[in-house]
């Protein structure tokens, strides 16, 4: 069964970059698509951004489009997500997640395995 474990997160100045690492346990990591949510204090956890099954494909969220990049690498059964140009309205946990669906969603109950998160900070 999939198991995602986050890792990355911390307290950064608005305006810097951080990177965030997701490791995937259990199942069969090129068969997954991934996503990264986010959730912060006193919101809905909300999507960020998500990444086909081979890495070519990408959808994002409006808020971070042209900051954030997901990516993926197969061999190593790892998901990143490269934050630049950090606003404190990015400061959230965040989650990833895989789904077994062809499709890239927005719809958070079509991914499962979620880790335990990472905080983000971001100050101004």
């Amino acid at each position: 069964q999939l198991q995602m474990a986050e890792s990355g997160g911390g307290l950064v100045q608005a305006g810097d970059s951080l990177r965030l690492s997701c490791a995937a346990h259990g199942g069969t990591f090129n068969t997954y698509i991934f996503a990264w949510f986010r959730q912060a204090p006193g919101k809905e956890r909300e999507f960020v951004a998500a990444i086909s099954r081979q890495g070519g494909g990408t959808m994002y969220a409006d808020s971070v489009k042209g900051r954030f990049t997901i990516s993926r690498d197969n061999a190593k059964s790892t998901v990143w997500l490269h934050m630049n140009r950090l606003k404190p309205e990015d400061t959230a946990v965040y989650y990833c997640a895989g789904g077994t669906g062809v499709n890239l969603t927005q719809r958070r109950n079509q991914y499962g395995g979620w880790g335990q998160g990472a905080p983000v900070t971001v100050f101004s």
